[in-house]
């Protein structure tokens, strides 16, 4: 990985911003990150640029900050802004059991179930095995192996009940002599 770097003075800065515009069109694009720098007349924008050597993303939706494997962003849903309130709160209680989940039998997030079908649990409300199948893409295996622990954080609500609903009805090696300590979530009373 590669850095740029670049100040982009707020008085008269417009030709160091039309620069880092045209490099950021023409690289490939990991990060960025940016600091405002006060420092009265002469406050600028300090600016760092994460790129990686290869062909810039400029296909529609891509461009500087597409995804890895150019999929581009205009593809990304933020679930805050589709789901109200209270299901978004079973979401993020359902994204943080999947992570468990995925973390317990070393696999990405999006093996156990993608955000889409997270956002489907929410929005059908399955609180049975059944109901979890019934969702595209959630086969027979993944309601066997994942089902139980899912359906347990839909039943017990966005806002009542801890984490450990999940974790009960999927006993995982958490209690084992194999798990290290850092991997153990901590001990406390069950809502």
């Amino acid at each position: 990985m590669r850095l740029h770097f670049a100040t982009i003075p707020i008085h008269d800065g417009d030709a160091d911003e039309a620069a880092l515009n045209r490099f950021l069109a023409s690289h490939r694009v990991v990060g960025i990150e940016r600091h405002f720098v006060a420092d009265g007349p002469r406050s600028a924008w300090a600016v760092c640029v994460s790129w990686v050597e290869g062909p810039a993303r400029l296909e529609p939706g891509g461009g500087p900050g597409a995804g890895p494997g150019g999929e581009a962003r205009k593809g990304r849903v933020d679930y805050r802004d589709v789901l109200t309130a209270d299901q978004f709160a079973l979401y993020v209680r359902l994204r943080d059991a999947r992570k468990r989940l995925a973390e317990r039998d070393g696999v990405p997030p999006y093996a156990v179930v993608t955000n889409e079908q997270l956002a489907e649990i929410v929005r059908r409300d399955a609180r049975t095995l059944a109901e979890l199948g019934a969702i595209e893409g959630i086969g027979p295996a993944r309601v066997q192996k994942y089902g139980a622990a899912l359906t347990a954080v839909v039943a017990a609500g966005a806002t009542s009940g801890t984490q450990d609903a999940a974790t009960a009805a999927a006993p995982d090696e958490r209690e084992s002599d194999e798990a290290a300590p850092d991997e153990r979530e901590p001990e406390g009373p069950v809502d």
